[in-house]
């Protein structure tokens, strides 16, 4: 009597059974499903598994997209993409912003098995018509499902007549079993068996401007300000001046003019000229020192306007096709109100003073940093409301200064609380921090975050660096790539005149989905304050007007203009998770590729650039590059025409192509690709 092999049921310790294809380590997924990766609106993402199965029989699987009802929404089979370690991938595509979800499925593919073994053994000979029956038998079998279509139920039905058809030879009765016709239903509707669903874990699809998007940031108080001579005094700018500049930043093509904080500025330790302690009469003094006896968080500087003029300078940049951003800087002047209204919001010392803002070496004694311990339901709603009312006059986007150092807990219920109200509201993290407190503050629900690419300079951290960002930190980062801010001019920017500043806008466009300047990277302001890597003469300190009427001398006006054009245009430049790289014969040209797949743009045609950059400021450099093929979706041996988008020159090239880059002249090239032969 033969024994019974019995198996111990799932304990607590193992509460999830495996499947008969097991399905596991899938991605992307956030603590096991726990928070949501992020997606999209119009951007396929790839979905990732570790697929495999007991014996030799073949086995393939399926990633699947579920629409934010619950319903299957579209498919999309996974190849193995390292062979050997049984990794899958598959893409998927959103189309509508929403809580999504995706799951992986393994089955077995008993077609890939019968085409393996019959097309082995037939031509060898053995167990021919077994194996000719079978597939008779597996036609029919598949041709039996209510999902065909009746043309496909025939394709199958005709094949099955054919391998049972024992008055012909072997071999072309096989044939019916492997024609092009048969191996195109079994593609679109697979046969599958035994089919092994993973998990389904949340996507949060967002709008596509909480990934791509030209941010143009700029100091409202400086447009339009002037020196009025017989007062002796500066006059400063307001929203309506300000609103002058919107024509010119839509002109370039930015999707969003982001403004520094616009609250009335503190008197009390008010900062003077390049961050010296003491003000002088009529300095304007930083507006990240934010209250005074006008309000706080929740009003507008006097010199600036009214809610009236913000309003009108919110519905111009609308009527030019701009959002607008506010920069949310959640720390206080000593003389702004909740000081006085409610001092147990921040952190009293030994000796009873209270504790301004530190980052050692950096002292900060114009600002207190709120403390999130005293009262957190207290400065919960007075934030929540404070944003609710900005939201409520136009505001759409939030860069928010310093989130790091503010409570994750705090910031997931109010990002929450956002995302449920306001759904296309998007929150920007000023968080130059650890890796793992900038993954995390995205994976709790920060729209998108700054970034380390301001000081990755060589080749090698560049081309470290994007993998990183395009492979491996997408579903919880989106990033944000800025050559400088207003308080960030690295040595690279100070030392490398006008090409560097070319050289990083190429790379900063092109290289990410969002990416920003600061207003006067026009006039390539690369003059370091002795001592630090922050701009002389600094625009958070004074009052800082510009001759808008040269703005393009340096040609960087044109240059964002073709930069934005073709981000506008090309579909690969505003997607995140194709990046590939092209060796070239020199260590300071950098090559890359972003591709997006015909299957998702409107003409059904693979969207390609490739992007080719000296990244050397200084010397002019050549090299060949030896191009991926594959990685741009063209067929060996063809030649490709591409198109600069930057000088409109068109050029023919093969798998190996030579360039010659001067930083003065032409330090980048960025090529629409098209495949010419």
């Amino acid at each position: 009597m033969s024994k019974t092999t019995s198996f111990p049921a799932p304990t607590s310790l193992d509460p999830r059974p495996i499947g008969r294809i097991p399905v596991t380590e899938v991605f992307p997924v956030v603590e096991d499903g726990a928070w949501p990766s992020k997606g999209t609106v119009g951007e396929p993402f790839p979905v990732r598994a570790t697929v495999f199965r007991e014996g030799h029989d073949l086995f393939s699987a399926t990633a699947v997209l579920i629409a934010p009802d619950g319903t299957d929404h579209s498919t999309a089979p996974m190849k193995e993409v390292l062979k050997g370690l049984n990794r899958y991938e598959g893409w998927l595509c959103p189309d509508a912003a929403g809580v999504w979800h995706f799951r992986v499925e393994g089955w077995d593919d008993p077609y890939a098995t019968w085409v393996h073994d019959a097309t082995i053994k037939v031509d060898a000979g053995v167990d021919v018509e077994v194996m000719l029956e079978e597939g008779r038998r597996l036609m029919l079998a598949a041709a039996d499902r209510d999902e065909l279509l009746a043309e496909d139920m025939e394709v199958l039905k005709e094949a099955a007549a054919t391998l049972g058809n024992e008055s012909l030879e072997p071999r072309p009765r096989l044939d019916a079993g492997l024609s092009d016709e048969v191996k195109d239903v079994l593609t679109r509707s697979p046969y599958r068996r035994m089919v092994s669903p993973s998990r389904s874990y949340p996507v949060k699809v967002d709008r596509q401007l909480a990934q791509t998007g030209a941010w143009y940031e700029m100091f409202p108080r400086s447009e339009g300000a002037y020196f009025d001579q017989k007062k002796g005094a500066w006059v400063s700018g307001t929203f309506r001046t300000a609103m002058g500049r919107l024509d010119a930043i839509a002109d370039m093509g930015f999707d969003v003019v982001y403004l520094t904080p616009i609250h009335p500025i503190g008197a009390t330790n008010r900062k003077g000229r390049n961050n010296s302690l003491r003000a002088r009469p009529g300095d304007p003094g930083s507006p990240y020192a934010i209250g005074s006896e006008d309000g706080g968080h929740d009003a507008i500087h006097p010199e600036l306007g009214t809610f009236e003029d913000f309003d009108a300078f919110v519905a111009r940049a609308k009527e030019l096709g701009l959002e607008v951003a506010m920069d949310i800087a959640l720390q206080c002047s000593p003389d702004h109100p909740w000081l006085k209204d409610h001092p147990e919001w921040f952190t009293t010392r030994a000796d009873g003073t209270i504790a301004f803002a530190e980052n050692p070496p950096k002292k900060y004694e114009d600002i207190y940093p709120l403390n999130f311990d005293n009262d957190p339901e207290g400065i919960y709603v007075a934030i929540r409301d404070m944003l609710a009312l900005w939201v409520e006059h136009g505001v759409t986007l939030f860069r928010v200064d310093n989130p790091h150092t503010k409570s994750l807990n705090f910031w997931q219920q109010l990002l929450a609380e956002f995302d449920e109200k306001y759904p296309d509201v998007v929150f920007l993290a000023e968080a130059f921090t650890k890796p793992a407190m900038m993954r995390t503050l995205g994976a709790i629900g920060y729209h998108q975050s700054y970034t380390y690419f301001t000081w990755r300079n060589t080749k090698e951290e560049l081309q470290e660096y994007f993998t990183e960002v395009h492979r491996d930190t997408p579903h919880v980062l989106r990033p944000s790539f800025w050559p400088t801010t207003h308080d960030i001019l690295t040595p690279y920017m100070q030392q490398g005149g006008t090409a560097a500043f070319v050289i990083r806008a190429v790379l900063a466009a092109t290289g990410a989905p969002t990416y920003g300047i600061y207003s006067g990277y026009e006039f390539v302001e690369n003059v370091a304050r002795p001592g630090v890597e922050e701009q002389i003469d600094n625009e958070k300190y004074e009052f800082k007007p510009r001759p808008w009427d040269r703005a393009d001398e340096a040609g960087i006006v044109t240059l964002f203009r073709n930069l934005n054009r073709m981000r506008h245009e090309h579909p690969a430049l505003q997607q995140l998770h194709d990046i590939s790289f092209h060796p070239t014969t020199s260590n300071q040209v950098l090559a890359y590729s972003k591709r997006m797949d015909g299957r998702f743009t409107e003409d059904g045609r693979d969207d390609v650039v490739l992007v080719v950059v000296n990244i050397d400021p200084f010397v002019t450099h050549e090299a060949e590059i030896s191009l991926d093929f594959e990685a741009l979706g063209i067929l060996k041996g063809a030649t490709i025409e591409v198109k600069d988008g930057l000088s409109g020159e068109t050029y023919w090239w093969g798998e190996r192509a030579f360039v010659r880059l001067d930083p003065h002249h032409r330090p980048a090239h960025v090529m629409v690709v098209r495949k010419a032969s």
